[in-house]
């Protein structure tokens, strides 16, 4: 895994690109992270080619290639299990939705809210443990949440938008 290109980012960038390195690196089994901004937008991947597919799925822009498990991809899964779990949470008068997990035969998906209606999205591995991604994700939340303000979000925005090696894998 290599570290993204941080040049020219503000620190609060830069740090969120090194918690994502982080979540990355120390939890075993997590194959693709995401975190996705209100509109669905991707703000922050741990895919290389991310920033890529995201502006190639744009209409009048080509195709995506569906779900595979980049970043892209798990951007517009996550974005819309989130707007489900929240429109589920209404009508049920729940409260918010903190977190949603999809335990598949060969894999799992989680999805937190961070803040603002910005989502992290996880793609793991069948082998990976649940209890560790969900700890390491709320750990994650915790640190991001508080900077992830609508400036960081907008810079982030820019950022994967003008830069395909916006990624840290």
């Amino acid at each position: 895994m290599t570290a993204p290109s941080t040049f020219g980012l503000s620190r609060e960038a830069r740090n969120l690109h090194w918690l994502l390195t982080n979540l990355v690196e120390e939890v075993p089994g997590i194959q693709s992270v995401a975190v996705v901004s209100s509109d669905g937008l991707l703000l922050l991947s741990s895919d290389p080619t991310a920033a890529a597919e995201s502006r190639q799925a744009r209409p009048g822009r080509g195709a995506g290639r569906g779900p595979r498990g980049s970043s892209a991809d798990l951007a517009t899964i996550v974005s819309g299990i989130g707007s489900l779990t929240v429109g589920a949470a209404k009508l049920m008068k729940f409260g918010g939705v903190k977190h949603t997990m999809v335990a598949m035969d060969e894999g799992s998906l989680f999805v937190m809210s961070i803040s603002d209606g910005s989502l992290l999205g996880v793609h793991g591995s069948a082998e990976c443990d649940m209890s560790v991604v969900a700890y390491h994700m709320a750990l994650f939340v915790g640190r991001a949440g508080h900077v992830l303000t609508p400036e960081l979000r907008s810079e982030l925005r820019k950022s994967m938008e003008s830069d395909s090696t916006g990624s840290v894998r």
